[in-house]
Formats: C-alpha cells, structure tokens, sequence
C-alpha cells in the first residue's frame, strides 16, 4: 500500500512539473505578443488617458487642467465639422464600398477565362502604398488635365473641381475608396465559395429562380461574411487621414477635415497634446458604440451554421 502510495505521489509530482514547463514554454512563446500589447497599445492608450488632463506642448512640462479639453469638445466647431465630414464619409461611402465589392466577389466567382487574373488587378489597388495612391488620384481628379474630366468632357459634362470645390471634394474621396475593395472583394469571394452547390442545384430543381436563389440562400449564408465586412469597413471609415492630409489637407473650407486630420493637426501642428488625446478618446467611443450596435442588431439577420 505504502509502495503504491508512493507511486502516485511520483506520478503526481512529475506531472506537475511538465504542466510548469510547459505553462513557461507557453509564456516565453507568446511574450513577444504579451510585451508588444503592454508596451505598444495599453501603455499608450493608459498614457493618453493621463493627458487628457493635462496641457502639454510636447516641450514644456505638462500641466493639470482638469477636464477643461474634454469641455472644449463641446464648444469647438471644428469637431462637429469634422465629426459631420467622417459621418458623411462613412455612411455613404461604406455602402457603396460593400455594394461594389460584392459585385466585383459575384462576377469573379463565374468561370470565366482568365479569373485569376481579374481578381488579381482588381485586388493590387489594395496594396499600392497610401501615399502613391493619394499622388495618383490627385492627377486623376485634377480640374485641368484630369482623366476623370476628360472622361465627362466626351460625355458633353463641364469639367469639376473634384478638390477644391467644398461640395465635390467628400463625393471624390467616396469615388477614390471604391478603387481599394479588394480586400474586401476577396473576402466575399471566401464566403460565395462557401456556399453549397449542392443547396443550389436543389433550389434550381425545385424550381427557384435566380433572384430567390440569392436572396433566400446566397445572403443568409453569407451573412457572416456581410457582418465582418461591414464592422471592418465602419472602423476604417472613421479613420480616414492619409488622403486628406496628402490631397487637400482637410480643405476646401474644412470640407475634408476629418477627424484623425483634426487630431493629427492638434497633436503636431498646435502642440496641444491634451485636446488630441481627447479627440481620439471621443472617436474611441464613436466606434465602440457604432460596433456594439452592429453586433446588437447583427442578431436580427446574420444567420451562423449550427453544428
């Protein structure tokens, strides 16, 4: 009984060792991760809490003023302009952004000759650089020598003043985001592949048209799909700056200024390092509440395999 107890007692101890060993391997794995979350993300957005307190030029030392920059939130008209300009941005431009890359997702999924390389040019807008793309598009848009106006010229349409007319400057931007679907085009593409063959040979058997077909089994099993693309696509709406900042510097008449261009002009042009750490805790806020929305409403029409 002894030499049995004895036993278990060696078994036990060896397995809590491996389970230590183990439980470090773990840890020095993923320190990486762990270091990068701490120092790259938590500490800033921690230290970014502190200065909304405080005024600080990035020179001189910072100084409490309470929540005197969270007051001036209500009381500048340069965040309701910009805050108006990322709306307009985002819920015009983000449906037609979907809207287009799942048309793009819808006839690429056809077997058509030379696919791959469709979806090949239709994707590489995506990955040129920011700024490369922003320079094109400024000689795309220009008054002048445009290809955008020459285009409306054939069309018997005077030319427009895509960037420094204060009305035409927020349709331009929409009209360039709809050149970068890829991603989002691609991800589509992943969620038609999905769709069983089989369920729709059986539909088009029983007699469904195409128009049901899509509308009763296409959209609800990509709906998981359309959920993503759509949470995806509101965050990086409401994050849009490097455009503005190359193209028109949030001009004409603050008609571009949008919100991360009103905070990077705060934080780097005025030094005032306080104000910018409230903006970007408002535009926190703004998209947390539009995502919880999402995911709360997502209830009603998203539809996710059981089993």
């Amino acid at each position: 009984m002894a030499t049995t107890t004895v036993s278990w007692r060696r078994r036990l101890q060896a397995t809590t060792r491996l389970q230590r060993r183990e439980f470090l391997n773990g840890l020095l794995f993923v320190s990486p991760f762990l270091l990068g979350l701490v120092l790259l993300w938590l500490g800033p957005m921690l230290y970014s809490l502190f200065l909304v307190t405080q005024k600080w030029n990035l020179i001189t030392p910072p100084q409490y003023v309470g929540l005197r920059n969270v007051m001036r939130l209500f009381t500048d008209p340069l965040v309701v302009k910009a805050l108006i300009n990322t709306a307009y941005f985002t819920f015009i431009g983000v449906p037609l952004q979907l809207l287009v890359a799942f048309g793009l997702a819808l006839l690429l999924n056809q077997a058509i000759a030379g696919r791959a390389v469709y979806r090949t040019i239709f994707y590489l807008p995506s990955i040129t650089p920011a700024v490369a793309s922003a320079v094109v598009w400024m000689q795309i848009l220009s008054q002048e020598h445009g290809l955008l106006n020459q285009a409306l010229g054939a069309l018997g349409i005077p030319p427009v003043s895509w960037l420094f007319n204060p009305v035409a400057t927020k349709p331009a931007f929409i009209l360039m985001s709809l050149w970068a679907v890829g991603p989002l085009m691609i991800i589509f593409l992943a969620g038609l592949q999905g769709v069983p063959k089989e369920l729709m040979e059986a539909a088009q058997i029983d007699g469904a048209s195409l128009w049901s077909r899509f509308w009763k089994i296409t959209i609800p099993l990509i709906s998981p799909v359309l959920f993503f693309n759509l949470v995806v696509s509101i965050i990086g709406s409401f994050q849009i700056f490097v455009a503005s900042f190359i193209m028109t510097g949030g001009g004409p008449q603050n008609a571009t200024l949008f919100v991360v261009l009103y905070i990077y002009r705060n934080a780097f042009e005025y030094f005032n390092m306080g104000f910018a750490a409230a903006l970007s805790w408002l535009l926190f806020w703004i998209i947390m509440v539009f995502t919880v929305i999402q995911f709360r409403l997502s209830k009603r029409w998203v539809y996710y395999e059981v089993g």
